[in-house]
């Protein structure tokens, strides 16, 4: 095992209202897996109370980067801890998360899609699962060209939102067309491993899809998703040979939003 390589770039604390234990707990269990850091990625705020159920309140803003800063300090020497954030793609509120993100320095902006969240289908689902998924898609696409993020979260996550109308060959040329897009941002896009939690047992994105993002040149970040401690670097060896299974021969990670790369073999040798 050689000295650790790689961070942890995407989890959560209780602020977010659906993840448990303290920030503390998330950076012991970094420290367990020989990981280098830890980038906390906690759902971001977003005005007019959309999906407030599941995310920190624009008001505990404050108290979440105070958080993050005192786990770092606590961590120094042991565990590289850090302030990011999974910041909800959601059209028309762009303003507000550029704004958001100048308030602090934050080492680790992650774009996501939540087709989940009641706001979202009320205004976008019409009954059609595959018009949704095309939606997603497009989402998707729109949000790697905002310039708002580093990194691209769970990018197939629509496929566990009704499960019997994923239909990989029919969607695929949206995904083709979206990735086509993305790829000409420069913008990274996640290997998620949480997707092995979830109705369809693979992760995010599936194996099709980032083979996909590898024919075009599409850097991947990787990240557990983790709500609990004990997922923190969860399933990192068994996701680095999926990568390069792919095609992949390197693995990134997101500093002061600067991507850093690390060869696969290394992280894997760097591993706990």
């Amino acid at each position: 095992m050689s000295a650790p390589l790689l961070y942890e770039s995407h989890c959560h604390t209780p602020l977010g209202k659906h993840a448990y234990g303290e920030p503390t707990e998330y950076a012991a269990e970094a420290e367990a897996r020989g990981l280098k850091g830890i980038i906390f990625t906690c759902h971001c705020p977003l005005p007019d109370g959309i999906s407030a159920s599941v995310r920190m309140s624009p008001d505990e803003y404050e108290e979440y980067v105070d958080l993050i800063a005192a786990t770092r300090e606590r961590f120094a020497g042991r565990v590289d801890v850090r302030l990011g954030l999974e910041s909800d793609y959601f059209p028309g509120t762009e303003k507000w998360l550029e704004k958001l993100h100048a308030r602090h320095p934050l080492h680790h902006v992650l774009g996501s899609v939540h087709m989940q969240v009641p706001e979202y289908r009320a205004r976008y689902f019409t009954g059609d699962w595959f018009a949704y998924q095309q939606t997603y898609f497009q989402h998707l696409a729109e949000s790697a060209e905002t310039g708002l993020y580093d990194t691209l979260a769970h990018p197939d996550l629509v496929k566990n939102e009704a499960p019997p109308s994923w239909d990989f060959a029919r969607i695929r040329p949206f995904i083709e067309r979206a990735l086509d897009r993305i790829a000409k941002t420069g913008v990274a896009m996640e290997l998620n491993t949480s997707g092995l939690q979830k109705a369809i047992a693979e992760f995010n994105p599936g194996a099709t899809m980032l083979g996909l993002m590898r024919e075009r040149g599409i850097p991947v970040v990787l990240g557990a998703d983790a709500h609990v401690p004990q997922r923190v670097g969860a399933d990192y060896a068994n996701a680095l040979r999926v990568l390069r299974t792919a095609g992949y021969t390197e693995i990134n990670f997101f500093l002061d939003r600067r991507r850093q790369t690390v060869s696969i073999d290394a992280a894997l040798a760097s591993l706990r």
